[in-house]
């Protein structure tokens, strides 16, 4: 028997909350309290990388003897093989220190109180338009964007135009110089900006600059790490080595709120010498831990394979893309299955996206954007369904 919604009346929800009642998820689909089911081209964005449902992670966290809580001034074994999972697979190996959170808010967080604590500064770099969080610090990182909104938001926060060339790069340069700044904060590929891939150039440059001037380097991987952008790490595909690396979303296939802000030894031990301490009272809950870990685990076991599926499934993506008529001429960006495309009108996006959730296609947009984020393991055959969809819904 299905119980009656009552949402609107207990529950506070954004005016764009879609009118989907959403009772189950399994694998590449969810399905609503009608039973009509649907392809998921959003995985949650960016959460459910894997698929949903997944029968590992579930006995995992079921057949594993776990305490209910763990106080966090307390130790836990799991806490420590879950670090040294994280450490295994992070994209350098100077990246080994984790700190708790419970998601990506509180990861980009502590990397502010962490650099602010290393650096002795206050003053922080962003990209234009970039989203970090919903805590006041991590959203005075977009200050432009929400400073109608907010009056209280941290001041010192500066963002850096796109696209990221090398005209971008002296501009870094020159906010800089002046040796007050504590982080430069940024998505490696950023899936919330619409896919922006920076050049190589600039972000080669960026390590050096920050490096120069006492800068750390922060590398959000909240949305596109675990294999989104075709690496483990979108940090990857560059020659970089950042100082701090922020985690959530996909960490735990979706199973389990969790999130980790990893840094090197050096910066842990000169923070953990001024006292620098992240409470964070459902960071790591136990359940949680056994979760992350069971993916963790699918990741390094099959890492070569699935990479090589990200890149074939990548290529079926574009191929079809590139041939859709859209209303006008498009812009795909697409990095492993990271996908954006610009359509130039987002009264059109957002018609689009509705007429393909009545068809059976989920995905999002924002403003002018297409957005696509399949499950990494998807199909070809349920990536080929998902896109007739699309293409009947134009």
């Amino acid at each position: 028997m299905n119980l009656p919604f009552i949402d609107t009346k207990y529950l506070a929800q954004d005016e764009d909350t879609e009118d989907l009642r959403v009772v189950r998820s399994e694998d590449n689909f969810l399905y609503d309290e009608k039973g009509k089911k649907y392809i998921d081209f959003n995985m949650g964005w960016c959460v459910g990388n894997f698929g949903w449902g997944r029968e590992n992670i579930r006995e995992k966290m079921n057949s594993s003897p776990h305490p209910d809580y763990v106080f966090p001034h307390y130790k836990y074994q799991r806490w420590e093989k879950l670090a040294e999972l994280l450490a295994r697979i992070s994209p350098t190996e100077e990246l080994h220190k984790s700190y708790r959170t419970t998601g990506g808010t509180e990861a980009v967080e502590a990397a502010m109180q962490i650099s602010m604590m290393y650096t002795g500064r206050s003053k922080f770099i962003s990209l234009e338009g970039c989203y970090h969080g919903n805590s006041i610090a991590t959203l005075s990182l977009n200050k432009e964007d929400n400073k109608d909104k907010y009056e209280n938001l941290l001041t010192g926060c500066s963002q850096l135009a796109t696209p990221l060339d090398e005209k971008a790069a002296d501009k870094l340069e020159t906010q800089l110089k002046k040796k007050d700044v504590a982080a430069f904060i940024m998505e490696p590929i950023s899936c919330n900006l619409g896919v922006l891939v920076p050049q190589s150039e600039f972000m080669e440059r960026a390590q050096q600059l920050c490096n120069k001037y006492g800068t750390l380097l922060v590398m959000d991987e909240v949305a596109c790490g675990f294999g989104r952008t075709g690496k483990i790490f979108a940090t990857e595909h560059y020659d970089i080595q950042p100082d701090i690396l922020c985690v959530a979303k996909a960490i735990s296939g979706g199973a389990a709120g969790l999130g980790a802000t990893i840094t090197t030894e050096k910066i842990s031990h000169t923070v953990n010498k001024k006292s620098f301490t992240f409470y964070s009272t459902y960071g790591w809950h136990p359940a949680s831990v056994e979760a992350a870990i069971a993916n963790i685990r699918f990741i390094i076991k099959n890492k070569n394979s699935l990479l090589d599926h990200i890149e074939y499934i990548s290529q079926y993506f574009y191929g079809r893309l590139r041939k859709v008529k859209f209303n006008k001429s498009a812009i795909i960006r697409i990095k492993g299955l990271a996908i954006g495309i610009d359509v130039e009108s987002k009264k059109y996006a957002n018609k689009l996206v509705e007429r393909c959730r009545e068809g059976g296609l989920l995905f999002t947009s924002e403003e002018e954007t297409l957005l696509f984020f399949p499950a990494l393991t998807i199909t070809e055959n349920i990536a080929k369904r998902g896109l007739d969809i699309l293409e009947k819904n134009l």
